[in-house]
């Protein structure tokens, strides 16, 4: 199945390309789902029908949904509780009730990443269309998965749990309690929830719309964007320009800011695969509307970000790895090797990430960063590499 995540500056209208796109792919035969993320029913304003905890069909094909936070937490509070019955007893703790439960902080963000994943997993549904949070939120929503999941092995390493037999020794040894079997299980089903999660963004078949009005506000968050797109591992596809203003009868519009906008334009189709969408004058709502605006086409087979390694032991005797961050600033950049990772920062954007298998066995020899290109080179450690080499 086809995933697009649409994302863009707040109040760029990312809803409104989601809603369109998603509209049009239906009316081409495709069975789409739109996925919303908003607290407020956006997604229902722009289609004309609410939208909710439960899918509800916005058109024919179409199918729209908005999960709740809340319910999810819920059923998760009473999940543990019922494990955990043992050890809450012991300490004299009451059970709260699903009434008294409102979602704590972060709970919205893994109930979305939850239906998310869900979604993607479906077979109903040929085209998945996402209307993520706008840039900051969603960049920070997609690298949810991979840090709970790199915490999880950290608290509770899976390879404990195959000790089950010594656990009580161990705990008299250490003089405390060890983890109970549960919790380890529970480890394991979460790890297994976010790689599943993590799999649907790292798809090849999962693409990234971003969505801007031309302008220089409009231009400087694109370039934050696609930074943070990039340590990520994704680049935008299409960027769509949104909200242009007619270049003819510019007596109706002011004349100053449909010039900015062309000179917007011009730069971005030099970078960018662009796709103006018009301004219509109003808020598009209802079907209507949103068939006006011509959303882009679905490209059934894009291109994804590769991070390859380049063998350059005979000439140059390193291994280079090629990580592509275009908007990357050089003073902006920083890198840490910690053991078989490597901690990237870019500007305000961070991301650690594990070594290809061949590099844990090197030290690192130097970076350069050219032509919006990380390359980092790395040295064979003597010690670790194979000695034919």
């Amino acid at each position: 199945m086809r995933t697009i995540l649409i994302t863009g500056p707040g109040g760029s209208g990312r809803t409104t390309v989601a809603a369109a796109a998603a509209l049009e792919a239906a009316r081409r035969g495709n069975r789409t789902l739109v996925l919303g993320a908003d607290r407020t029913d956006a997604l229902g304003a722009v289609l004309g029908v609410p939208t909710g905890a439960e899918p509800v069909e916005a058109a024919p094909g179409l199918t729209a949904w908005r999960p709740d936070a809340a319910a999810g937490f819920r059923e998760d509070l009473a999940a543990f509780q019922d494990r955990a019955a043992g050890a809450l007893d012991l300490l004299g703790a009451a059970r709260l009730d699903a009434e008294e439960v409102t979602p704590l902080p972060g709970a919205e963000e893994l109930a979305f990443l939850r239906a998310l994943r869900d979604a993607a997993l479906s077979e109903a549904y040929d085209l998945l269309v996402v209307d993520l949070p706008p840039v900051p939120q969603a960049l920070g929503l997609l690298a949810l998965p991979e840090e709970l999941r790199r915490y999880l092995r950290r608290l509770l390493p899976p390879e404990r749990q195959a000790a089950r037999a010594l656990r009580p020794v161990l705990g008299r040894l250490a003089g405390v309690p060890m983890p109970a079997e549960w919790m380890y299980e529970a480890a394991a089903r979460w790890d297994g929830e976010l790689a599943a999660v993590e799999s649907v963004v790292a798809d090849r078949a999962t693409s990234v719309w971003l969505v801007a009005e031309p302008g220089p506000a409009g231009a400087d968050a694109v370039r934050t964007a696609v930074t943070g797109l990039a340590v990520r591992a994704l680049r935008p596809e299409l960027l769509v320009a949104n909200r242009v203003l007619p270049e003819h009868g510019q007596d109706t519009w002011p004349a100053g800011l449909a010039a900015q906008q062309r000179k917007a334009l011009e730069e971005w189709q030099g970078t960018y695969e662009v796709h103006p969408l018009p301004h219509l004058g109003r808020d598009p709502r209802g079907a209507d509307d949103l068939g006006s605006l011509v959303p882009p086409g679905v490209n059934p087979a894009p291109d994804p970000v590769e991070w390859p390694v380049a063998d350059r032991l005979a000439e140059d005797g390193v291994l280079v790895w090629h990580i592509p961050l275009p908007g990357a600033i050089r003073e902006e950049l920083e890198l840490v090797r910690r053991g078989d990772e490597l901690v990237v920062t870019a500007g305000s954007f961070r991301r650690i990430v594990p070594l290809p298998s061949a590099l844990r066995r090197c030290t690192v020899a130097g970076a350069a960063l050219r032509d919006e290109e990380l390359r980092i080179r790395f040295a064979p450690d003597p010690e670790l590499w194979p000695r034919s080499v």
